[in-house]
C-alpha cells in the first residue's frame, strides 16, 4: 500500500468513528445508565473500571471479535452474511440489540460514499464497521484499536453525562486505559469466533433493568 493509500485509508478511519458522524452512538450507555441509578458505578474509578471490564469480558470483546471476523471476510459474502446473523444473534437483550442493529444500519447508511458489502438484512454495528475497514484498505490492528477507543470514549462521555467523572477525570481514563486499549487490539487481530464469549453478568444485568427504568437519558 501505498503513502497515499494509507492516508487516505487513515482519514477514513478517522471520520467513521467521529464523535460527528452520523451514527447516532451518543443515544446509548449499553447500560451504564442503569448501572449509575443502581449505584454500581458512582465515580470516576467505577466509571473506569465498568469500561474496563466491558471491554475487556464483555460486549465490547465480542464487539472486536465480530470486527476482526468481518474485515478478514470483507469480500466472501457468504461468510460476511454467517457473521452477521451470529452477531445480532448473540445480542442478549432487547436494547443490546436494538443498540446495535441501529448503530450498524445508520452506519451502512452514513458510509455509502465508499465501498461497502451488502447484507440481507442489515448488519450488527462492529460487523458493519469492519467490513466496510477491510474493503476500504484500513489496516486490522488500527481499525480495532480506533474502534476499541471510540467505544471507550463513549463510555466516557455517557458517564460525564451521568454526573459521574468530570471532563478531567475523563480525559485522565483515556489516558489510562491506552495500554488496555492496545493489547484488547492486539488479542482480537489474532482471535476466532470460537473467542467469542462474555463474563460481565452484572453489566447484561443493568441493560435488560434499564428496559424498564422510568426515567433516562439513554436508549440503553
Amino acid at each position: 500500500m501505498s503513502d497515499v493509500q494509507a492516508g487516505a485509508a487513515l482519514l477514513r478511519l478517522l471520520t467513521w468513528l467521529s464523535p460527528a458522524f452520523p451514527v447516532g452512538a451518543f443515544a446509548y450507555s449499553g447500560g451504564l445508565e442503569r448501572a449509575v441509578h443502581d449505584g454500581w458505578v458512582k465515580d470516576a474509578a467505577g466509571l473506569e473500571g465498568w469500561i474496563v471490564a466491558t471491554l475487556s469480558h464483555g460486549a465490547g470483546w465480542n464487539d472486536a471479535v465480530f470486527f476482526a471476523e468481518a474485515w478478514r471476510e470483507c469480500g466472501n459474502a457468504e461468510r460476511l452474511q454467517t457473521a452477521a446473523e451470529l452477531a445480532e444473534a448473540l445480542a442478549g437483550s432487547r436494547e443490546r440489540h436494538q443498540e446495535t442493529m441501529a448503530l450498524g444500519s445508520a452506519f451502512l447508511e452514513a458510509s455509502a460514499e465508499w465501498p461497502r458489502p451488502a447484507f440481507a438484512a442489515g448488519a450488527a454495528y462492529p460487523v458493519a464497521v469492519g467490513s466496510v475497514a477491510g474493503l476500504n484498505g484500513v489496516a486490522l490492528d488500527a481499525g480495532l484499536a480506533a474502534y476499541l477507543h471510540a467505544a471507550a470514549s463513549q463510555l466516557v462521555s455517557a458517564g460525564l453525562r451521568l454526573g459521574v467523572a468530570g471532563q478531567k477525570q475523563g480525559v485522565a481514563i483515556l489516558s489510562r486505559l491506552e495500554v488496555t486499549l492496545l493489547g484488547l487490539a492486539a488479542r482480537a487481530e489474532v482471535s476466532t469466533l470460537d473467542d467469542l464469549g462474555t463474563a460481565t453478568i452484572r453489566a447484561e444485568i443493568e441493560v435488560m433493568r434499564h428496559e424498564v427504568q422510568y426515567s433516562r437519558l439513554f436508549r440503553s
